[in-house]
């Protein structure tokens, strides 16, 4: 069993910064690819960024400039350095991870944007 739990979401202003972590811990071997989605109220999941095991990132159009994702092999960690966040980036994030051809998610960590 592989469980995947995302932590560091809150409360920030406009312009401020987060980093998002997720760790995966359980029966985990070979980590693939592991990635970022969030959801937005009355919207579809959709993907912020996504690292592979080499990591090397790929980032949405939105995030691309303000986000970055980065990884540690060795804790089974990802993570979301967050920055210049808008209103717009208000949504509950997830972690999903590629796990030998099984995608596991986490229950997700809420990030409000707001003054």
């Amino acid at each position: 069993q592989v469980h995947l739990v995302e932590s560091g979401g809150g409360l920030v202003q406009p312009g401020g910064s987060l980093t998002l972590s997720c760790t995966a811990s359980g029966t985990v071997f070979s980590i693939r690819d592991m990635a970022w989605f969030r959801q937005a109220p009355g919207e579809e999941r959709n993907l912020v960024a996504s690292i592979d095991s080499d990591g090397i990132p790929n980032y949405v159009d939105s995030a691309m400039g303000r986000f970055t994702i980065s990884r540690d092999n060795a804790k089974n960690t990802v993570y979301l350095q967050m920055g210049s966040l808008k209103p717009e980036d208000t949504a509950v994030y997830y972690c999903n991870a590629d796990i030998r051809g099984y995608y596991y998610w986490g229950k997700g960590t809420l990030v409000t944007v707001s003054s």
